[in-house]
C-alpha cells in the first residue's frame, strides 16, 4: 500500500536542471580550487548589504514581510514604475515557475531556444505543458525570427528569451527586441530574462515605461549584486500579471535576510559599478587568453565568456580534463553551442590559475586527438 503519485509526475524524468559543483566534488573526490562555472560573482557583496544582512540576523526569529514592501517600493522608484508592477521572488528560478503556472497548463506550449536556461523547461514539464525549441544561430545568437515564427505556428502561450543570453553571452539591443515582441501573437506572453543586464551596453535593457501587457521583465540580485546564495530576484510586468502571480506565489518566499541585503545593495550602485568594471577586465583577459591559444570566443555582455572549442568532443574533453585539475566550468549541452565551453569571470587569482592550466589541458587533449 502506498500513495498514488499523479500520472504527470510519474511520466517526468528524474532530472535536475543544474549539477552543482558540490555534487561533482562528492562524486569524484576532487575539490574545485578554481570555481568559474556557475556565473557567480567573484567580487562579493556590497559592504552595505553585508551590514544590513548581519543586522537582520538579529530578528531572524520573526517572519519576513510576505509583501517585500520596502524592497518593492525601492525597486519601483529605481525603475520608475508603480509598486503594483513588481513581484519579488526567490530568484528568477522561482519567478519562472510563477510565470509558467500563470500561462502554461496541459496542451499549452512554451517556445524557447534549444539549450537555453533549463529551469523554464523544468517548470513547463512540471505543469503539464509542452516545450517547443528552436536552435541558436551558429554565431551564438538567439534566432529571433525563428522564435517568433514558432510562437505563431505553435499558437504558443509563452515565449522565453534571455537578453543577454545564457549560455552564449550574446545580446540584442532593445530596438531589436521591440520588433521581436511586436511580431508575437497578441495572446502570447513573453519573458525577457535580464539576469545579466548590468553587464550589457547601454541600449540593451528593454524599456519599462508603458510596458506591453504581454511582457514580464525578470531581474536578479544574483549576478552583479553578488547575492546568488540569498536567492532573490524580481519581475516587472503589468499589474494584471502581478495580481495573477500573487494568487499562486508562496507568500513567504523571500527570506528576511535576503530582503534586507537586496534593499541595501540597491542603494549602493557604486559597488555594483565597480563589479561591472572588474568583470569587463576579466572578459578582456579571457578574450586575450583565447587569442593566444588559437581559440575564438562569442561576444559577451555577461559575467562569463563562452570559448569556442571547435567540436563537441573537444569541448567535452576540455571540461573533463579541467575538472580533474580542480577547475569547475560548464558547457552548453545542445547543438550548435555544444562545441563551446563557458567560463565565469573569476578573481584575479582564479583567472591566473585558469590561464596556467588551460594551455596544459589543450596540449594534452590535442595530442591525444591527433
Amino acid at each position: 500500500m502506498k500513495p498514488s503519485i499523479t500520472s504527470l509526475i510519474e511520466s517526468l524524468p528524474a532530472t535536475i536542471p543544474f549539477v552543482a559543483p558540490e555534487s561533482i566534488e562528492r562524486r569524484t573526490g576532487i575539490p574545485f580550487t578554481v570555481r568559474v562555472g556557475a556565473n557567480e560573482s567573484a567580487f562579493g557583496i556590497s559592504p552595505r548589504a553585508k551590514y544590513a544582512m548581519d543586522q537582520a540576523v538579529n530578528t531572524i526569529s520573526h517572519y519576513n514581510d510576505p509583501e517585500s514592501n520596502d524592497l518593492r517600493e525601492a525597486l519601483a522608484t529605481h525603475h520608475k514604475v508603480d509598486t503594483n508592477q513588481i513581484s519579488v521572488g526567490a530568484g528568477i528560478d522561482d519567478l519562472l515557475g510563477l510565470a509558467v503556472r500563470t500561462f502554461i497548463g496541459p496542451e499549452r506550449i512554451a517556445v524557447s531556444s534549444l539549450g537555453s536556461y533549463p529551469t523554464l523547461h523544468f517548470h513547463v514539464n512540471g505543469f503539464g505543458g509542452t516545450n517547443h525549441t528552436v536552435p541558436y544561430l551558429p554565431n551564438g545568437f538567439n534566432d529571433l525570427n525563428a522564435l517568433a515564427d514558432a510562437a505563431i505556428k505553435q499558437a504558443a502561450s509563452l515565449v522565453y528569451l534571455a537578453n543577454p543570453d545564457n549560455p552564449a553571452g550574446t545580446w540584442f539591443r532593445a530596438s531589436d527586441l521591440n520588433a521581436f515582441v511586436n511580431g508575437l501573437p497578441d495572446s502570447c506572453a513573453c519573458i525577457l530574462d535580464e539576469a545579466y543586464i548590468e553587464f550589457a551596453p547601454e541600449g540593451t535593457a528593454f524599456p519599462m515605461g508603458d510596458l506591453d501587457p504581454r511582457i514580464m521583465i525578470m531581474r536578479t540580485f544574483s549576478k552583479a549584486h553578488g547575492m546568488a546564495g540569498a536567492r532573490i530576484g524580481y519581475t516587472i510586468a503589468t499589474p494584471e500579471i502581478i495580481t495573477a502571480f500573487n494568487k499562486v506565489r508562496l507568500h513567504f518566499n523571500v527570506n528576511l535576510i535576503a530582503q534586507a541585503g537586496a534593499l541595501a545593495s540597491l542603494k549602493d550602485l557604486d559597488f555594483v559599478a565597480g563589479v561591472v568594471s572588474s568583470v569587463q577586465q576579466g572578459r578582456n583577459d579571457y578574450e586575450a587568453l583565447a587569442q593566444e591559444l588559437g581559440l575564438s570566443t562569442l561576444p559577451s555582455a555577461t559575467n562569463f565568456v563562452t570559448f569556442d572549442a571547435g567540436t563537441q568532443q573537444r569541448a567535452q574533453l576540455i571540461l573533463n580534463a579541467l575538472a580533474k585539475r580542480g577547475v569547475f566550468i560548464r558547457k552548453p549541452g545542445a547543438p550548435p553551442l555544444d562545441r563551446c565551453f563557458r567560463v565565469t569571470v573569476g578573481t584575479d587569482q582564479e583567472r591566473q590559475d585558469f590561464a596556467r592550466i588551460l594551455p596544459q589541458v589543450l596540449s594534452e587533449i590535442d595530442a591525444a586527438i591527433a
